[in-house]
């Protein structure tokens, strides 16, 4: 099965391949300009591979939470090749890539993920690692730094921006759970189509018109003042 992943949540803009079990990927950090980044990017790893998109089998996104313009420019690309190629679709939460990351590099079997959400809050959601993929291991959630709480037990692997932009209170909220942390951790178009890989296999996917973002937040369209 070829699969083509596209992420645009984040400041991490990326597309990946999966080909035969070879991951090509191009990614790329950028405050903005992601819809203008992200065709050129599946330009690329598609001619790393070696394919079209017509031997595309399936189509991974990046379904959010994350910054409301990326997480609507990633629904929109997606659904535009999945309706024009005919692909079935696996949506792919942000926070359960950056748990793969964590588990690929660094080993983790236990992560607590918080991405910066801005407005002195939090994207956060416990995962645990089984048979070298993510699993949730609870709702993903909106919150204060201070209410994301452990688990039971020890050993969490933090990561995320979250564990740098609020260094003090999750150190605090998670003191004498924590094993190591890595705060430059995110999304990855090459992990969600690991996870989209997995979640074909089980029949998990959809059709484009059923790919719908999750802010998490309800009011992301209003100005900071407004909320």
């Amino acid at each position: 099965m070829n699969i083509l992943a596209i992420d645009t949540c984040t400041e991490m803009c990326s597309a990946a391949v999966i080909k035969e079990g070879e991951i090509f990927e191009q990614a790329a950090l950028t405050q903005r300009g992601h819809s203008d980044r992200i065709l050129g990017m599946i330009d690329t790893v598609l001619a790393q591979a070696g394919i079209t998109l017509k031997q595309i089998d399936l189509l991974a996104f990046g379904r959010g939470p994350g910054s409301f313009t990326g997480v609507r420019v990633g629904v929109g690309v997606a659904q535009g090749i999945a309706f024009a190629r005919e692909l079935p679709v696996v949506p792919v939460s942000t926070l359960a890539a950056v748990a793969q990351r964590a588990i690929d590099e660094h080993g983790a079997d236990k992560v607590a993920v918080a991405l910066d959400a801005r407005m002195g809050e939090i994207y956060a959601g416990h995962y645990i690692a089984k048979d070298g993929l993510a699993v949730s291991d609870d709702n993903e959630q909106v919150c204060k730094p201070q209410a994301f709480m452990p688990m039971s037990g020890h050993d969490w692997f933090a990561a995320g921006t979250g564990w740098q932009v609020y260094a003090n209170e999750l150190n605090t909220a998670f003191a004498g759970r924590l094993q190591h942390t890595d705060a430059s951790l995110l999304p990855t178009a090459a992990a969600m189509a690991k996870l989209a890989q997995q979640a074909a296999s089980q029949g998990q996917t959809i059709a484009a018109e059923q790919a719908v973002p999750v802010y998490l937040r309800d009011n992301v369209a209003k100005k900071k003042g407004e909320q």
